[in-house]
């Protein structure tokens, strides 16, 4: 005779089930190692919102106001452009000390053609743009031709446009400029349609980079997809995607609710996804990659490392010249004394940003990154009323940090 045995139903454990909790485990695992092979391109961004977030609480959310935002873009132009050009430098290799020399330069000469010789200011723009390329050219002969170490030429141009300065201006400080160039430093856009509470065509910029910037990361997505390269998992993506549209977003609302985005904003805009696209895209930004990370090998494959590193240099000394017009124009006036520590600024925000000490590593998004850390720890502190020695102190160990992370993530990744 046989005993059929009956089991009773097990309670499946919460949650889902076995299945269930093994894929939220195997996602959990996904995202965290996305996090950890993409650290060094989202480590500062997550150290900047972290900065934004304390410093809101600090200050009662004084920093988080429209106007201060506004202010915070404005006050920290000169640094981003200067940034932009630096982070090109130090890819490629090497270094430059003479840009704050050059910013001042180029601003007294604008002073000096538009107040003493009342030359228009659109013909001044040109011609302080030229000029700045021009001593980046020249250096930039010294240091690919010549063959002359970047710091050595450098530090030289530094004295010597500081120099300059001193002599075109006479020890004095020259101003005010026409009202057009003043805008490039303090203008904003003008209102333009139906009465609302906000800045119409703020808004509609801010849509149309966020349709540019979320269009633009699946197109590079699908990309590496294409070619076989590691790619960030779907969730850590649409997290991504969800982060970028929510930071355009609000830092819209916030321009819109004051007087809108200001003009050197949009300078700053072209700026970026112009040399975001050159150094992802052209051959001369992987020219310049190559240079930086392997000169030998790139010797071997055919690049003209001499002519690349000119250019560089040639395209420093214009950003200079536009950073130098953007500070006189916000400050109405030119100054022997401008320009003061302005290489260590942009230095600082390329190292923050994810550049390498020894080249070939970094990127346009992460040199403005870098200098935003700066620019929002400057605003942060002076809203806090921060001494200027201890802001000096607390900037030295953001950047010793940021380097020390940088050689961290080496040792760690094993490259």
């Amino acid at each position: 005779m046989s005993t059929e045995v009956t089991k009773s139903p097990v309670a499946a454990p919460p949650g889902g089930g076995p299945a269930q909790g093994a894929a939220s485990q195997n996602l959990l695992q996904l995202v965290v190692g996305g996090l950890r092979r993409n650290m060094r391109q989202y480590g500062m961004l997550l150290a900047l919102g972290l900065i934004v977030a304390v410093f809101a609480v600090w200050t009662d959310g004084d920093l988080l106001l429209p106007r201060n935002v506004s202010n915070l873009v404005l006050q920290n132009s000169y640094v981003l452009v200067l940034a932009i050009g630096m982070m090109l430098v130090i890819i490629a290799g090497h270094i430059d000390l003479s840009v704050g020399s050059v910013t001042a330069f180029v601003g007294a000469f604008a002073a000096v053609l538009t107040v003493e010789h009342h030359v228009a200011w659109p013909v001044a723009v040109v011609l302080c743009l030229l000029a700045g390329a021009v001593a980046g050219a020249v250096q930039g002969y010294f240091i690919a031709y010549l063959g002359i170490p970047s710091f050595i030429v450098t530090l030289a141009g530094m004295l010597i446009f500081r120099g300059f300065t001193e002599i075109l201006l006479q020890g004095q400080t020259l101003g005010p400029f026409p009202n057009g160039l003043q805008k490039i430093g303090n203008g904003f856009l003008p209102e333009a349609g139906p009465h609302t509470n906000y800045h119409n065509i703020t808004l509609l910029l801010g849509i149309a980079l966020i349709v540019f910037s979320v269009v633009q990361e699946v197109r590079d997505r699908r990309r590496q997809r294409e070619f076989s390269l590691d790619v960030v998992p779907r969730n850590l993506f649409l997290l991504k995607l969800v982060a970028i549209v929510a930071a355009i977003l609000v830092v819209t609302m916030l321009l819109a609710s004051y007087k809108g985005a200001p003009i050197v904003l949009l300078i700053l805009g072209v700026l970026v996804v112009g040399y975001g696209y050159v150094m992802r895209n052209s051959v001369f930004g992987r020219h310049i990659y190559a240079i930086g990370g392997n000169l030998p090998a790139a010797k071997l494959s055919g690049v003209k490392d001499r002519k690349v590193t000119f250019f560089v240099f040639l395209n420093m000394g214009a950003l200079a010249a536009l950073a130098g017009l953007a500070i006189a124009a916000r400050l109405n006036a030119a100054s022997p004394k401008a320009g003061l520590n302005y290489e260590l600024e942009a230095i600082a925000s390329a190292f923050i940003g994810g550049a390498s000490m020894s080249g070939g590593v970094g990127t346009v998004l992460g040199a403005i990154i870098g200098g935003l850390v700066l620019g929002v720890l400057n605003n942060g502190m002076n809203l806090l009323s921060v001494g200027t020695d201890w802001q000096q102190v607390i900037k030295g160990f953001a950047l010793l940090a940021a380097v020390g992370f940088d050689v961290w993530n080496k040792r760690k990744s094993g490259s």
